[in-house]
């Protein structure tokens, strides 16, 4: 099988993981730089080319695995969606994936679905800011940037007083965010689900550093194993469901009324969770894409002759 790896960089170990177990299972892989592709759209015989400082060419690709930036989303998945024109079998569509990017849009999709989450606020006025306080049962909250990643642009206000101030110089700035209540009796921990298809294949508790209320690697946090409860896989893979994604790590939380889903990732990075679980993911990946582009493949020769 002609497999794409759609990556800015080639040495990102969740990329470098994903060559090794295709290449190892027998496919033909090449990493590509959604960024120096570009398209010809028509009805008929649409294309997308390659070029970078070594070659030029034309991309044919059985599957593809997006690993796209969330700087470069829109471009990214306007890619995907060519690919995905083209037949191309894609393991998180294009639509899924700006699903989840868009904070609001995912909660509000996750909503919808019935799934629990933590009280969650959303305004444009200023007039409004007392209300998204009480809306949430007042301080501490969090107030939480709809384009930040990895714990990035994710604040903590400890008091009304104190929220009142963030969120008015939030709206001054013109920034897009939310307002959301703070779990307290989860001590600052959460549970990265990592969802494959149906199930949870892996998952580990992350606990904030001392003096952070974070839990995400990037800024400190740690990290061990955790054995779910079933409630807690069946919320996981709801919520990746609910966004079209078919991988997918589901941040949740344990709160005092049942496990809240934080947050839906359609990238999810695979060296903290691999790490600490021992567990193979990018072979399992690799798996997957194989039941269900060969799958694809199949049929489509079939229609041929």
């Amino acid at each position: 099988m002609k497999l794409g790896i759609l990556s800015r960089s080639k040495k990102i170990y969740s990329t470098e993981r994903l060559l090794e177990a295709a290449e190892k299972r027998g496919h033909e892989v090449k990493i590509i730089d959604v960024l120096k592709c570009y398209v010809n759209i028509t009805a008929n015989n649409p294309h997308i080319y390659y070029q970078n400082d070594f070659e030029k060419s034309k991309l044919e690709f059985d599957a593809v695995i997006p690993r796209i930036g969330s700087k470069v989303t829109s471009y990214g998945a306007a890619i995907l969606r060519q690919f995905e024109v083209s037949g191309v079998y894609s393991l998180n569509g294009s639509v899924a994936i700006t699903r989840s990017r868009d904070k609001l849009r995912a909660h509000q999709l996750l909503a919808r679905k019935n799934i629990a989450m933590p009280i969650t606020s959303y305004a444009h006025s200023a007039n409004a800011t007392e209300d998204l306080i009480k809306f949430v049962g007042g301080a501490p909250l969090i107030v939480k940037v709809l384009s930040g990643t990895q714990g990035r642009g994710v604040l903590l206000a400890e008091t009304n007083k104190a929220a009142e101030s963030l969120i008015n110089a939030f709206l001054n700035l013109e920034a897009d965010f939310l307002v959301q209540e703070f779990i307290k009796e989860a001590g600052g921990s959460d549970i990265r689900c990592f969802v494959i298809g149906d199930k949870v294949f892996a998952a580990m508790k992350r606990q904030s550093a001392d003096g952070d209320f974070r839990s995400n690697l990037h800024v400190g946090g740690r990290a061990e194993p955790i054995k779910l409860r079933p409630e807690e896989r069946a919320i996981a893979v709801k919520a990746a469901k609910s966004l079209g994604l078919n991988v997918a790590g589901v941040d949740i939380v344990r709160s005092s009324h049942g496990p809240l889903v934080l947050e839906v990732n359609s990238s999810p990075g695979l060296e903290g969770i691999e790490k600490v679980t021992g567990k193979d993911i990018a072979t399992a990946i690799i798996e997957y894409i194989e039941k269900f582009a060969i799958n694809r493949l199949k049929k489509r020769s079939k229609q041929k002759v």
